[in-house]
């Protein structure tokens, strides 16, 4: 089980090289930065957390520039996209964008990705709320063709492009590892059918208890014909709890069985040519709980 950090980068908040460092030097595994370009003042559509939008997310900055810092003044810390708004982005960009972070940062990124929640601020890239999730997986498919192929074309509904010519190519091969949020049970299976990983929300009230989730993931995999090790699960919003931490580590540990999930790196990555196997829990919040992380590796 691997512990990582993510933070909403803002002008008031520990920037992305000063993080970076602190996290390496502490052996953490990972860093993570989500995005909202704006937010519409209209605020019809509600937090999924419930209350008032914290003014963090009217505040973060971009996070391809704050984890190519982070990047660069690291050598293990992989950093990734928690999570990348595919669907208000463009996917020829995009890909350009995923692959130079993976080529500077020589193979350590980790490319999470969902179709988000505020239709106002979608509404404002011609993105419709009720095809989102389409037009999402033809993003993701569109810039895998962009990666692993010398001249990519695709045509979907939502994307659709001739064949062309695009470099760099990412380290990572095929790609960087695609991992998709979203709840149990829809974001599961679009996990399942093309991520290379999950991430569930622990604090979100529509996700309920992700740690009882877990086995039924398993189970939705293996009979998707999908190999279970082969789609890590990153959980994000879990609390700065020591106990808590404990028993995501029973259930992710490597050696169980039915809930051994590799890493989110591929075989052909910073690892050495290696896929390491092993549960990834990822503490989403926006300060490091130190005391909590103690009190669990000490255990």
């Amino acid at each position: 089980m691997d512990f990582g950090v993510a933070i909403f980068f803002t002008d008031y908040a520990m920037g992305p090289v000063a993080l970076g460092r602190a996290l390496e030097e502490r052996g953490f595994e990972s860093l993570w930065a989500p995005e909202h370009s704006h937010i519409p003042l209209s605020r019809q559509s509600p937090f999924p957390q419930g209350g008032d939008l914290p003014q963090k997310y009217y505040d973060v900055m971009d996070p391809f520039v704050t984890l190519a810092a982070a990047a660069a003044a690291t050598t293990r810390l992989k950093v990734g996209t928690g999570i990348c708004l595919v669907v208000q982005r463009d996917p020829i960009q995009t890909a350009k964008q995923v692959a130079s972070l993976d080529q500077t940062s020589e193979g350590r990124f980790l490319f999470g990705i969902g179709a988000g929640w505020n239709a106002e601020e979608m509404a404002d890239y011609g993105t419709a709320f009720a095809s989102r999730f389409k037009n999402m997986r033809e993003r993701v498919e569109a810039m895998q063709a962009i990666w692993t192929q010398t001249k990519p074309e695709y045509h979907g509904e939502f994307v659709s492009f001739p064949p062309m010519m695009t470099w760099p190519k990412p380290v990572q091969k095929p790609h960087p590892p695609v991992i998709v949020g979203g709840a149990y049970p829809y974001g599961a299976r679009r996990a399942i059918a093309y991520g290379n990983g999950w991430v569930p929300h622990a604090r979100r009230p529509a996700y309920g208890d992700v740690l009882g989730l877990l086995p039924a993931f398993q189970d939705m995999a293996t009979a998707a014909g999908r190999d279970p090790a082969s789609i890590p699960i990153t959980i994000f919003g879990v609390a700065e709890d020591g106990d808590l931490i404990k028993r995501y580590r029973q259930v992710l540990r490597p050696e169980g069985r039915s809930l051994s999930l590799a890493s989110p790196t591929s075989s052909q990555s910073c690892w050495g040519g290696r896929t390491a196997t092993r549960g990834q829990l990822t503490l989403a919040r926006d300060r490091m709980f130190f005391a909590a992380l103690k009190s669990a590796w000490a255990a």
